[in-house]
């Protein structure tokens, strides 16, 4: 990280000196307006060493005690600097912190209480206001949201409540975190939107649902279409071995296997273990269907039919909805 060029002020005396470097190296050389009125540097003092170059300015009363690009860590302290006594890193930030998101560019996210003053600086600090700010915490340093509630956070930042729903899959099925503890979160402190929608993603997260293509395959094919729902992670026994497959409908009187094949099944031996699955669901006289991302995220309804052809032949007779995405229903 950039040096600061004097990192101690002449206007600080010599015997809190030793109390000042100690500050700068807890905060990334980052410092406030109140904690150099502290140490007895005026705003001329400050003035002059922007102007001389030694500092800048990072946002309203927080400045840098060095020249250049502002480093991760020391953006992160301006942004708490800035929020004041009573912030929490949360969202993007957040879940970089707890290793459920890779660090990216771009602001420091903030969560405050209603009655705080401070607003989003762009580019460095977007701010958040929270009515449950006593209860998301977590303690430690910095402080930050807990798990839970920066899922809940991130799911209710989108833009939709699809995209809100694979948000909060995407975080459980990677098993960065834990379903009944999203479920207690959102009835302590309700979301200010998708609640229903998050509430339908947990529901399908408790029944089976182990990954995002399994939770795309329940959503964008059986749901929008009006399928029946499978029964999920069925227990086969396969070579002396228990093996799971993603979805089945024996539960509706039709022996169909749905296999959901991620990412995982270009591994040597998860393409050995499910060609063994697939030899013994044809020598047991079971249909088999499989669907990869590729398929999903092109064609979910093309999928949807194959699903009904196969379920309608084995004796289900129910009817098939046509989805807004359906050829003939897009606008």
């Amino acid at each position: 990280m950039t040096q600061p060029r004097h990192p101690v002020p002449r206007q600080i005396a010599d015997s809190r000196r030793a109390e000042w470097r100690r500050l700068l190296a807890a905060q990334h050389n980052v410092v406030e307006t109140g904690q150099l009125r502290a140490h007895t540097v005026s705003r001329q003092a400050i003035r002059s060493h922007i102007r001389g170059g030694r500092w800048q300015a990072v946002i309203p009363r927080v400045y840098a005690t060095f020249t250049g690009p502002l480093p991760r860590e020391a953006q992160v302290a301006a942004a708490l600097l800035y929020a004041g006594p009573a912030v929490l890193l949360s969202h993007q930030t957040a879940a970089e912190l707890w290793g459920m998101r890779r660090p990216e560019p771009g602001p420091v996210h903030v969560t405050v209480p209603y009655h705080c003053s401070a607003v989003s600086q762009p580019p460095v600090v977007t701010v958040h206001r929270s009515r449950a700010f006593q209860h998301i915490a977590v303690d430690g340093s910095p402080p930050v949201t807990s798990r839970a509630d920066t899922v809940i956070d991130l799911a209710v930042a989108e833009l939709s409540p699809r995209e809100a729903q694979r948000t909060l899959s995407e975080f459980v099925t990677s098993k960065r975190v834990v379903v009944d503890q999203i479920a207690r979160r959102l009835e302590e402190r309700p979301p200010r939107r998708y609640r229903k929608a998050l509430e339908e993603a947990l529901d399908r997260l408790r029944t089976g649902v182990e990954s995002v293509l399994e939770e795309r395959y329940a959503v964008e094919v059986e749901v929008a279409h009006g399928l029946p729902g499978a029964r999920r992670q069925a227990p086969f026994l396969v070579d002396g071995r228990t093996l799971f497959e993603d979805a089945v409908y024996d539960h509706i009187g039709v022996p169909l296997t749905v296999r959901l094949d991620g990412r995982t099944h270009l591994e040597p031996d998860v393409a050995r273990r499910d060609r063994r699955r697939g030899n013994a669901a044809e020598l047991a006289g079971r249909s088999r269907l499989v669907f990869g991302w590729d398929e999903l995220e092109r064609d979910a309804c093309g999928a949807a039919r194959e699903v009904a052809s196969v379920l309608h032949r084995g004796g289900w007779h129910g009817p098939v909805r046509a989805c807004p995405q359906c050829p003939g229903r897009r606008p």
